[in-house]
């Protein structure tokens, strides 16, 4: 089979239309917060409840803990005993952006403009000259959370960094792709209209016109910047992309793609042999650290919970779960590009159109920070694709040395379970907009739920 679009040459809608509820999740979802917000919004539609609000648990029930609004711990609980081990589908929600600084907001020269400190591993040059929009949430000092959302409404104004004029641009041509828009020039422009005061001491009357915007809109202060989590991200929808509509164009396909479809797959699996879980996480993007992120010890935590809600807790039936478990890495892969083919080993390249993507290994320079599977877990996943159907690929992240990259599977191999990436191929990887085949978006859903039903 040349591509996976083949196995649907009869029935194209199947795809096409697991697609539409993607493009939505994803245009709704540019923060951590967001997607997990309506991840939860999702799972209670399908009969998933808060699980610390239920006293037991018994075999089919479906529960999740929501850690902080950023991140979420789905299970449906299985027919085996926990200590049994679980399969367990891992993605991230955070994705690579601009974040606003402690103190954001000044005027220069009649304009207001956001400072911002990006997040994750960005070009830096590829943010400017873009509509953006302003997403997150501002907690006051009473406690109150304020949610943000400007520049994605039709009716909403957008935001923006600019870029310098290719006529004056003599010097800048000259700069290495790394220097030609340095991090601390990322500043966002949001106004230039002065607020007309009687008080004429004060000096800054378009920065004061900002916030008096913010004021009469969310009735926030400009000290209220110090508690807040805003994100300036693209002021855009997922789009139907090629003129095929083959492919789904948007911000955040890393990692959103796979938490999507890790998600759809738990909320339609019923009454699993094993218990199954989703682990949507942030902070990927930095080294998975802080309480969001999967060095923490919330995942530990929130098992030790549902053991004790299943009347089946020990702190050796803790760990015998860990070890006895199994789990998908839900991560992107970098898709085959040929207008850069150089950097890509073709009989080890991810492509687009050809199915889900399992990588062996991830790392850098020797495989360095890598999780390397195992090969017994491997044969068992091969067995699994193939008895139902699944269209799948092998890949690694470019050519040796080339560069690399890694996942949150090293953190959950380090607890002794067995793990291996396996996730979707990528065009654009942490650009402003991504591109994706919705055959793979498919596919993955289908590899996901094969893997939670039938992995043992």
């Amino acid at each position: 089979m040349k591509t996976a679009w083949e196995k649907y040459a009869d029935n194209m809608s199947v795809v096409m239309e697991f697609s539409e509820g993607y493009k939505d999740y994803l245009s709704n979802s540019k923060t951590e917060r967001e997607a997990t917000k309506k991840a939860i919004e999702l799972a209670e539609a399908k009969g998933f409840k808060d699980a610390r609000k239920v006293d037991s648990l018994k075999e089919g029930d479906k529960v999740y803990f929501n850690n902080r609004d950023k991140g979420l711990c789905l299970f449906v609980v299985g027919k085996r005993p926990l200590v049994e081990g679980m399969n367990i589908l891992g993605a991230h929600i955070d994705s690579p952006r601009l974040d606003l600084k402690q103190h954001p907001l000044y005027e220069d020269n009649g304009l207001a403009l956001l400072d911002t400190h990006y997040y994750g591993g960005i070009k830096t040059y590829q943010w400017v000259a873009r509509p953006m929009a302003l997403h997150g949430v501002v907690v006051k000092k009473d406690g109150t959370k304020v949610e943000v959302k400007i520049g994605d409404d039709d009716n909403d104004p957008v935001i923006g960094i600019s870029d310098l004029l290719i006529h004056l641009a003599k010097d800048q041509m000259k700069k290495t792709a790394g220097e030609v828009i340095e991090g601390e020039d990322l500043n966002v422009l949001v106004g230039s209209i002065p607020l007309k005061v009687a008080d004429e001491e004060k000096k800054e009357f378009v920065k004061e016109n900002i916030l008096h915007i913010l004021k009469e809109k969310y009735d926030i202060e400009e000290d209220d910047f110090v508690s807040a989590e805003i994100e300036v991200v693209p002021a855009e929808r997922a789009r139907d992309y090629g003129l095929d509509r083959s492919m789904v164009m948007g911000y955040g396909h890393d990692d959103r793609i796979c938490a999507y479809t890790s998600l759809a797959a738990i909320l339609d699996i019923e009454a699993p042999e094993r218990t199954a879980c989703c682990l949507l996480v942030d902070k990927e993007e930095v080294g998975s650290q802080g309480s969001t992120g999967m060095q923490s010890r919330f995942f530990e935590n929130v098992l030790a919970e549902l053991l004790e809600k299943c009347g089946q807790y020990s702190e050796l039936t803790l760990r015998r779960t860990l070890s006895n478990s199994y789990m998908l890495s839900s991560d992107v892969s970098a898709g085959f590009d040929p207008n850069y083919a150089s950097v890509n080993e073709p009989k080890n390249t991810a492509y687009l159109g050809k199915g889900i993507v399992f990588n062996k290994y991830t790392g850098a320079r020797g495989k360095s920070g890598c999780n390397d599977a195992n090969p017994e877990f491997i044969a068992k996943l091969r067995k699994v694709m193939d008895d139902n159907d699944v269209a799948w690929q092998t890949a690694e992240l470019g050519k040796v040395n080339q560069g690399g990259g890694g996942t949150i599977a090293y953190i959950l191999a380090n607890l002794d379970m067995e793990v291996i990436d396996a996730g979707i191929a990528v065009q654009n990887m942490h650009a402003p907009s991504e591109v994706a085949s919705k055959v793979d978006i498919y596919e993955a859903y289908r590899a996901y739920m094969a893997f939670i039903k039938d992995i043992a």
